[in-house]
């Protein structure tokens, strides 16, 4: 008799506090710049977010949500720092819920690196000028750019820390009221937190720079203070920032073993962007190019990790689940190029088409079909294969 294949850690639920995440599958949150110009959620966003519900997800992230006008990546970001934003996002919210999904909101300040075009219109860092007519600041730990195309940003004094902490914590007052199940503090990728974790980019002689994870604790303590009890805490951190002499391994161990006191619930583990764009990470990239951070961070702090990063399909995120390496498994681009990627990587694992588990509008006519043509289907996708791999060969 054949043994019976183990249930995959995938499709297992995850309960963080009192929130139960159907399978370990998240949505890694993506910049859209779509967001109308005050900052608010559109259609787009119902359905950009709406179709990884229908795909399977246990758990959606938003793009970074900016806790301040001046906290944008670029002028179409998502807002959360006005009431106006509140509604828009329940929208989002309620249909995500509708369809057996979590939706977590990502609450970023993109500090010394706020204001950049959008990848497709170039990507490049807003000038002085372009700056000025947005209507917005660069703000840092120090009077250091971010790259030789990133003008100087203004040194934060003890008020100006004080305000971006608030900052934080209205917007996850707002992100409560828009009904989300978790937030995530976005604390990666050379954005504002970042910039002050790093002594390249910190030259400060207060408080804040003497102690650099300073500001990163106040805000994960802020929030958590205000944040449901019942519903977990994330934060994203870069667990190596990409520039030489600056911000390792060893330091997010020490920061994940802090925040997980201070009450955050898991670390997804990401890498890079200090010191230049985000499209010049110099990081080597390859299949799962940051699991060794995020096992290496689960182990040593002893934290609840979520991995990302080139993680492409169902038997590579499961490996990484039973190796230890993480608990939850973070999909981004491949999920633009496939939003039906938890379905798909649940038959990968299970051998079938699971379409018991879509939803009900799309699986009953799929199962239909497999029950009068699967063996017709079956053996095209074969044929398909094989004049694929006879190419590959040639």
């Amino acid at each position: 008799m054949q043994a019976k294949r183990p249930a995959p850690l995938l499709f297992t639920p995850l309960t963080l506090r009192a929130l139960t995440v159907k399978n370990r599958v998240v949505i890694s949150p993506m910049c859209q710049h779509a967001a109308d110009a005050d900052g608010s959620a559109n259609d787009w966003h119902l359905v950009h977010l709406g179709k990884f519900a229908l795909g399977g997800a246990g758990l959606i992230f938003t793009e970074g949500i900016a806790v301040s006008p001046h906290g944008r990546i670029g002028l179409r970001d998502l807002g959360l720092w006005s009431d106006a934003h509140v509604a828009p996002l329940r929208r989002v919210v309620e249909f995500v819920h509708g369809q057996g999904a979590a939706i977590g909101a990502q609450l970023a300040h993109a500090g010394r690196k706020a204001g950049s075009h959008a990848l497709w219109d170039g990507g490049a860092a807003f000038t002085a000028a372009e700056l000025a007519a947005a209507g917005m600041r660069r703000l840092g730990p120090s009077s250091i750019a971010a790259g030789p195309e990133w003008t100087v940003p203004e040194t934060l004094d003890a008020s100006g820390i004080i305000a971006i902490v608030e900052s934080f914590v209205a917007a996850a007052r707002r992100a409560d009221a828009a009904g989300f199940d978790a937030v995530e503090l976005h604390f990666g990728h050379g954005y504002l937190v970042p910039s002050f974790l790093s002594p390249l980019s910190n030259h400060r002689e207060d408080g804040y720079g003497c102690d650099r994870m300073l500001l990163a604790r106040e805000i994960a303590a802020a929030v958590r203070a205000v944040w449901p009890k019942e519903r977990p805490l994330f934060v994203r951190i870069s667990a190596v920032d990409g520039a030489a002499d600056s911000w390792g391994l060893d330091d997010s161990v020490v920061l994940a073993r802090d925040l997980a006191r201070i009450g955050v619930d898991v670390i997804d583990v990401s890498s890079g962007g200090l010191s230049e764009e985000t499209r010049r990470i110099a990081i080597p990239r390859g299949l799962g190019f940051q699991l060794d951070y995020a096992a290496t961070i689960r182990r040593e702090a002893g934290v609840t990790v979520q991995a990302v990063g080139m993680i492409v399909d169902g038997p590579q995120a499961e490996a990484a689940l039973r190796d230890g390496a993480a608990d939850l498994i973070a999909v981004g681009r491949e999920a633009l190029r496939d939003p039906y990627w938890a379905h798909h990587a649940a038959e990968q694992l299970g051998g079938r088409p699971a379409y018991e588990t879509w939803p009900v509008r799309h699986g009953a006519w799929l199962l239909k079909r497999e029950e009068h043509m699967g063996d017709i289907l079956r053996a095209r996708r074969a044929y398909l294969h094989e004049e694929a791999e006879h190419g590959r060969d040639d």
